[in-house]
């Protein structure tokens, strides 16, 4: 009869810590892009064939079409720090000395009143972010301004769970070097995303159970 109280905001908290729970998927929609077919169809007994691919002059086999593939070099590394201080004070006092003589007479010692506050808060955040590796991508989208919209995967099934790289983002097809591969701070709109799941993904969780009290806790 206790929990009966319990019972709406412990169904909102299962809800929010079933996902969890589940595990985490990958999210749809970082396929690989294949490409375009071509638009005309080969010439039969010619000696260059446009629609079979080939690598021009200048920019040789740099990717630069749908399908093609680069390598984006991750090298994210993010620091931030705040610090905020507020410190107040105020002091008043009051003497009042009343008549000794007349109907207002009260007493011959004078009145004394004083009051004082302060106040004195101080806050501190620092957070530092660090993540490297590679990752190869798709083009899945070129743009008339020179412009291209990439996006790709890479999963890996370990011993003890799954873990995934998502990236997508908008990259300047000048900037990728001959190799094929350009730095992710070259990346527009990028959006990276690492997790997993598994026994040391799930280890490291927060219980369903604490989740609630922790979700109920006025403190």
């Amino acid at each position: 009869m206790i929990l009966r109280p319990l019972l709406p905001a412990l169904a909102a908290s299962l809800l929010l810590a079933t996902p969890a729970q589940a595990g985490r998927r990958p999210a749809p929609g970082f396929d690989a892009t294949l490409p375009t077919p071509p638009a005309m169809a080969p010439t039969e007994g010619a000696i260059f064939i446009a629609a079979a691919g080939y690598a021009p002059l200048v920019s040789g086999a740099r990717a630069q079409r749908v399908g093609d593939v680069l390598t984006i070099i991750l090298n994210e590394n993010t620091s931030t720090a705040k610090t905020s201080t507020a410190k107040t004070q105020r002091t008043g006092s009051a003497n009042i000395t009343p008549p000794t003589l007349g109907p207002l007479s009260m007493t011959s010692t004078p009145l004394n009143a004083s009051s004082s506050g302060s106040f004195n808060g101080q806050g501190n955040a620092t957070q530092t972010n660090s993540f490297s590796g590679m990752i190869s991508v798709t083009i899945a989208e070129v743009r008339p301004n020179g412009t291209a919209l990439v996006r790709g995967e890479k999963r890996m099934l370990l011993a003890q769970g799954k873990e995934w790289i998502q990236f997508s983002g908008i990259v300047r097809l000048a900037d990728v070097d001959a190799a094929n591969q350009i730095q992710s701070g070259q990346v527009a709109d990028a959006r990276i995303e690492y997790a997993g799941n598994g026994t040391v993904a799930q280890s490291a969780r927060e219980g369903w159970l604490s989740k609630f009290f922790s979700y109920i806790s006025p403190f």
